[in-house]
């Protein structure tokens, strides 16, 4: 395990999944996506799932995740 003497992420950060993306299968993913395990380590997550979108949700939806992240910076600048 790596050791780290402060391993929270203190700045804003986004995360954009696809509602159907297999990773969500993996034991424990889904737990820490959807709840809130993440925001031990990370407290100032926002995380979005685009409902109809897969693993390549930047590919198959590049307008609207786009269109997310430009929303996500201009709340934090």
């Amino acid at each position: 395990m790596l050791s780290l003497p402060d391993p929270v992420v203190k700045v804003p950060a986004f995360l954009i999944m696809g509602g159907k993306d297999y990773v969500l299968k993996f034991p424990g993913i889904e737990d820490l996506t959807k709840g809130e395990k993440a925001k031990w380590f990370v407290p100032n997550l926002e995380v979005t799932f685009i409902p109809e979108g897969t693993h390549f949700v930047q590919e198959q939806f590049p307008e609207k995740v786009n269109q997310l992240i430009l929303d996500f910076l201009a709340k934090h600048t």
